[in-house]
């Protein structure tokens, strides 16, 4: 996982990677943690040092996932974004630490309350939408692309070249706005 999210814009927000930043220092910690006579005072100032790293990353997220979950509820009125198990991803994808630095959860409970506040709408498309499989275009379903690994591919009834992600999210905004109407 490369990113937080795709919008149907194309824009991407520079998500930074507090963990995987952090990684070498905590596990410097951890070793040293582990090393320690249990139940000794060193260890309780060292634990209480590794438990000091990992508040700082999860702030760090958190307060990231805040300032653009504010950003897209001051932009947006209606958002539509699909319902991802991410404990499934994590764990068959073999996405695990990328999914858990992501916070993806987090994020998407930030925004429905924050939209709610707002009187704005969250819509969540299912998760079984074949969103990237499909063209945006002319809805010609690729079932080439259930490989995650092509990110781009080119659709062969209307020739257009689709950036996955992009792609996802334009169909993710159709379907939102389909159940909004319906």
């Amino acid at each position: 996982m490369h990113e937080l999210y795709k919008d149907s814009n194309g824009n991407v927000p520079e998500y930074p990677r507090y963990y995987r930043k952090s990684e070498k220092k905590l596990q410097k910690e951890q070793r040293k943690l582990s090393l320690m006579q249990k139940d000794s005072k060193n260890c309780e100032k060292q634990r209480i040092k590794v438990a000091g790293r990992h508040e700082k990353v999860a702030n760090q997220r958190k307060d990231f996932l805040h300032k653009q979950s504010r950003q897209i509820t001051n932009t947006y009125d209606c958002v539509c974004i699909e319902n991802l198990d991410m404990q499934a991803m994590s764990q068959t994808l073999h996405f695990g630490k990328s999914v858990s630095d992501n916070g993806w959860g987090m994020f998407t409970e930030f925004l429905r309350y924050k939209l709610e506040e707002a009187r704005k709408m969250l819509v969540k498309v299912d998760r079984f939408f074949a969103s990237s499989q499909t063209c945006s275009c002319c809805g010609y379903k690729n079932p080439a692309t259930k490989d995650l690994s092509v990110r781009e591919w080119i659709c062969p009834e209307c020739g257009i070249r689709h950036d996955r992600d992009v792609n996802a999210a334009i169909n993710i905004r159709n379907e939102g706005m389909r159940l909004v109407l319906a």
